[in-house]
């Protein structure tokens, strides 16, 4: 429909009515389903085109996204495109992807912003000169492709996931027409099944620093907890006197309480570590604890020749191990982990909670005395 686009106007659009401005042609207002946008629609070498001049709201209003359509239509006249100028201008991937970022670090819980952000500024980092509009489907598959050769399959459809939420975004707020992650394929995750030998577990354990990588690695070999967990540790959390860790559920994958009793060898690990004042994390400065494990891992495999493994294969380890070797029953086994089957869930494992806390210490206790011998052996 035809009108003079003014504030009114614009906010009184229903979802998908378009309006086309009286006072210059082809500056229009469409409202999705739930914001307005301006745009243009320009014809070019023959072809008719459209482009998103931004959202309704600050800095766009009827004044400045008519003034932005006029300098656009200047450029059609002289015989250029202003999509390409636009791709040239600071709407580009990386600023984008900052700002984005930005505006998503208070809604998401540390653990999780960590992760996007280092997905969208380290993997998809090739990316980030480029204007939104050049970032086509074929450009998308071919980072997520060496992601998949570099860091593996996972990794692959975790950075897929995150592009595909940036740029779902970006159409919301105006900056992008279509999202070009839609059809890249993903890739098949493998059921890992990887347990470590005595042998392995030594050699791991006898190539560790007495850094925070290396100090966190040997909890997770003690402990067989996940590595955001003790990567994320606070002091708060652990309680000395009555000798476990005590993850809250916010911190948990399944939102429970965790009462962790601390083998002799965990405690000391523990024990060395410098406190200061000022913080309540236990490795690592920033929100989400530890960071950099990338990268660590990478100079650890440098110094252990082995078959490939992941840190989260020495939780599997210790549940193996545990049970196979050391005769642990299984829903003692559960209740290190933290996991909840038919063993531990509904009331009777809420009841049975505190006596679990005892056979899991003795548990922890064998299996870090495992764990040493199988050291000293190799």
């Amino acid at each position: 429909m035809l009108g003079k686009i003014t504030k009114t106007a614009v906010e009184r659009l229903q979802p998908g009515e378009l309006l086309w401005d009286t006072a210059v042609v082809g500056f229009g207002a469409r409202r999705q389903r739930r914001d307005a946008f301006y745009l243009l629609r320009y014809r070019l070498n023959g072809r008719q085109r459209f482009l998103t001049i931004g959202r309704h709201g600050s800095p766009w209003t009827p004044d400045t996204a008519r003034g932005e359509a006029k300098r656009m239509l200047g450029i059609v006249a002289a015989r250029g495109d202003p999509a390409t100028e636009r791709q040239r201008s600071a709407e580009t991937f990386g600023p984008e992807v900052e700002r984005y970022l930005e505006r998503k670090r208070a809604a998401m819980k540390p653990r999780a912003y960590t992760e996007v952000e280092r997905h969208l500024l380290n993997h998809a980092k090739p990316l980030a000169k480029l204007g939104l509009a050049e970032i086509d489907r074929r450009a998308i598959a071919l980072r997520l492709a060496e992601v998949e050769l570099a860091s593996g399959p996972v990794a692959r459809n975790r950075v897929r996931s995150s592009l595909s939420a940036f740029f779902a975004w970006a159409i919301r707020e105006g900056l992008a027409e279509i999202n070009p992650v839609a059809g890249t394929g993903k890739a098949s995750e493998a059921v890992r099944e990887r347990v470590l030998s005595e042998g392995e577990l030594a050699a791991i354990w006898a190539a560790l620093g007495e850094d925070q990588f290396g100090e966190i690695v040997r909890l997770l070999i003690l402990t067989g907890q996940r590595r955001e967990e003790i990567g994320g540790l606070r002091w708060s959390e652990v309680d000395f006197d009555r000798g476990l860790i005590a993850l809250p559920p916010e911190r948990t994958k399944n939102k429970r309480l965790h009462e962790l009793p601390l083998s002799s060898a965990a405690r000391a690990v523990l024990e060395r570590q410098p406190r200061r004042s000022e913080r309540d994390l236990v490795f690592g400065l920033r929100q989400g604890g530890f960071s950099g494990w990338s990268d660590r891992k990478a100079r650890l495999d440098a110094c252990v020749p082995m078959a490939s493994w992941r840190l989260h294969d020495l939780r599997r380890t210790a549940a193996t191990m545990m049970a196979d070797r050391l005769g642990v029953l299984p829903h003692i086994v559960e209740a290190i982990l933290n996991h909840v089957s038919g063993h531990r869930a509904g009331v009777a494992g809420i009841y049975n909670r505190a006596r679990y806390l005892d056979a899991m210490r003795d548990a922890l206790e064998r299996w870090a005395d495992h764990v040493t011998a199988a050291r000293d052996l190799h």
